[in-house]
């Protein structure tokens, strides 16, 4: 694999000098087709070299002798096109393969600005480039928007993006080592203890893992993933309106269609600081059926008592819930 990142590097440096000629577009892509992995190794090194050059910048140092003179920057080739060369500074590549390697073990992207919301609050945020960002409770992200990219990190929580179209700026989101690349579409990424769930509303986008264990996997509208942790293999799945009722916290809402009890409960304590609680096992087990507002959990409860024949009771503000005569 060390091949296809030196390679990599050495197209990402090439198509960040301008688009490629006739000629060099049918060397990337035979280059691409020998071997599935290329793909995303390609996408790894574009991301190195932003964050090789947004580091540089924010560091606000002058050039060293490492660093590519003005004249090599703008050289002219034979062919009229004009290369961005970086060989001084990454050294035929192989600092670009580093950065990729160092981003797959966990290299932090270049500070940005962070957006966090409480629980039970659900924020919609307009970005500088046009896109939305629609935040869940109790969530916390990162952007930072370069040049030539723009950089959303995940740390906690769930978020939905309308992404707005520019094909030369790729939208990456980074959920621990789990990474999704977008243009022009519409998903949310939610961060699981055990995983990240993916599921895409509109357009196409592309997952991997930023260690190498698993192959790009690419996601079209109405299809959704999860990517397990030490998963080896990335699967997209047919969602339908499943997406549409997973989504349902956009305006407020959770809708259930046979879920168990269990689960519902869970998600209502994401919004809640008054907690609901079930008592007994079996109730635990029943599938629930129904659309709820997430800020109003007492309801909820009320009505599942009802459907179950089950008893409500208070202890230190929180509602439980058990079979009555139990």
């Amino acid at each position: 694999m060390a091949m296809d990142e030196d390679g990599a590097a050495r197209w990402a440096i090439r198509r960040d000098a301008g688009p490629l000629t006739a000629n060099d577009q049918a060397d990337l892509d035979l280059w691409l087709a020998a071997d599935a992995r290329r793909e995303g190794a390609l996408l790894r090194a574009e991301a190195a070299l932003v964050y090789l050059d947004r580091g540089r910048a924010l560091a606000g140092r002058t050039p060293g002798p490492e660093d590519p003179d003005p004249e090599d920057i703008a050289a002219e080739e034979p062919s009229g096109t004009r290369l961005f060369s970086r060989r001084k500074l990454v050294g035929g590549g192989a600092l670009i393969a580093a950065a990729v390697a160092g981003i797959g073990g966990g290299l932090l992207w270049p500070a940005g600005e962070s957006f966090t919301t409480t629980i039970g609050e659900v924020r919609r945020l307009s970005l500088s480039d046009g896109s939305v960002a629609t935040i869940n409770t109790a969530s916390r992200l990162t952007v930072a928007m370069a040049k030539r990219t723009r950089q959303i990190t995940l740390d906690d929580g769930e978020a939905w993006f309308e992404v707005a179209h520019d094909k030369a700026r790729p939208f990456l989101v980074s959920v621990g080592d789990v990474h999704v690349r977008a243009v022009g579409t519409a998903f949310s990424v939610r961060r699981h203890a055990d995983g990240v769930d993916i599921l895409v509303t509109q357009g196409v986008v592309e997952t991997w893992t930023g260690d190498h264990r698993t192959e790009p996997t690419r996601l079209s509208g109405g299809e959704r993933a999860f990517v397990a942790d030490a998963t080896t293999r990335i699967v997209a799945v047919p969602a339908g309106a499943e997406i549409e009722r997973a989504l349902a916290w956009r305006s407020g809402g959770l809708a259930l269609n046979g879920e168990p009890l269990d689960y519902a409960v869970t998600e209502f304590n994401r919004y809640n600081r008054r907690k609901l609680v079930i008592d007994d096992p079996v109730l635990g087990r029943t599938p629930i059926v129904g659309y709820f507002k997430v800020d109003d959990p007492e309801r909820f409860m009320r009505s599942v008592a009802v459907l179950l024949d089950a008893r409500l009771t208070t202890s230190s503000g929180d509602i439980h819930i058990a079979p009555k005569g139990s």
